[in-house]
């Protein structure tokens, strides 16, 4: 018998994603078996959870007829593996959850738990899945948010779920951290003077995170050189003063030659694992005022509006102002904040509690 069955969209590089190989490894180490069933094709994480030992199956859904498919084959596992608990991670996730659940019989013996990662979501994209997640919400046992903000919407929304828990993304402080030295060595790669002021965008290209809002405002800052991170970033058209990466694999290192850590996302953000993840690094961060951003920054960064370049743009003009030292002040701050409110031992805790309460 298995503790825990997730079910995820897919295994790509997202905030969720890291979320749930973070949570399945930790808890696999524990003693609470896990398994991971991607619906999807993307699988660049699969790796990760079966070096932690937690195994994983990959259902390669990409069209009508593939997904009728993979989801017998989703029943088939949960029949096969016997889970206690049945975890979706987002809409999709925790609708074909919610079908496993419910066709698989034995319910009685087994919880079903849902995971929503997102706030305030385009409607045009995403209201049908919202409203079809509403007239399913009583189902779950327990629904999981990754943020109040995203929890709130949710509810206006229509989801009545029984009960709530609100977790918070939790971030790994050691492995995101100030680094002088690879500070240096990146600078040195990227061809970044010392004494520039970098500011990283972390984010794969897709409206929600909003990068054009991010390069009107450095172009307005020529003080300020870019980096952009992030799926899609390798093919954009920026100013003179931004450098785009893609995708990259090493992001804490990365980081390290930041002074600041910027999110434009214009809707839909609930817990920026990119905004916490920078200052835990001790950059300083500007956000833009979506989801929990400006709970997790309170007062060690900047909040502005979103979908305002020239406000952005100020923001980061007034960060350049501030002496070096000042702003290294501030980006310990920042970091501070994290270890003492967002890690991820704090986040695992909440989780393994869960778990633990709801399975016995």
């Amino acid at each position: 018998m298995t503790d825990v069955m997730h079910v995820i969209t897919g295994l790509g590089t997202g905030g969720a994603e890291t979320m749930l190989v973070q949570i399945a490894a930790a808890l696999q180490a524990k003693g609470m078996s896990q398994h991971v069933v991607s619906l999807g094709t993307l699988d660049s994480r699969a790796g990760e959870l079966r070096t932690a030992g937690v195994d994983v199956t990959v259902l390669n859904a990409e069209d009508s007829v593939s997904i009728t498919g993979a989801l017998f084959r989703l029943q088939r596992a949960a029949r096969s593996l016997r889970p206690r608990v049945i975890q979706g991670w987002m809409y999709h996730g925790n609708l074909a959850a919610t079908l496993c659940h419910y066709v698989c019989g034995e319910r009685g013996c087994r919880k079903l738990f849902w995971n929503l990662r997102a706030s305030n979501m385009d409607d045009a994209r995403y209201g049908r899945v919202i409203r079809l997640g509403a007239m399913l919400s009583r189902l779950p046992d327990v629904v999981i948010a990754n943020s109040q903000a995203g929890a709130a919407f949710h509810r206006a929304r229509g989801f009545t779920a029984s009960r709530t828990e609100v977790i918070d993304n939790g971030v790994d402080t050691d492995k995101f951290r100030p680094d002088p030295a690879a500070r240096k060595d990146v600078r040195a790669e990227l061809g970044l003077d010392e004494k520039a002021l970098v500011a990283i965008h972390v984010a794969r290209v897709d409206p929600m995170k909003d990068q054009a809002n991010f390069l009107a405002a450095v172009a307005q800052t020529p003080a300020v050189t870019g980096v952009m991170i992030g799926s899609g970033t390798d093919v954009l058209t920026v100013p003179a003063n931004v450098k785009t990466l893609g995708e990259r694999h090493d992001v804490p290192r990365l980081l390290a030659a930041g002074d600041i850590v910027a999110s434009t996302s214009g809707f839909g953000e609930g817990f920026s694992n990119a905004v916490a993840e920078g200052m835990s690094a001790g950059l300083f961060p500007i956000a833009t005022d979506v989801g929990d951003a400006r709970r997790i920054v309170a007062d060690t960064g900047a909040i502005v509006a979103p979908g305002q370049p020239k406000a952005f743009a100020q923001a980061l003009a007034a960060v350049s102002a501030l002496p070096a030292e000042a702003r290294q002040k501030q980006g310990g701050k920042a970091r501070e904040r994290i270890v003492s409110h967002f890690s991820l031992g704090k986040a695992l805790e909440r989780y393994s509690a869960l778990y633990d309460a709801m399975v016995g």
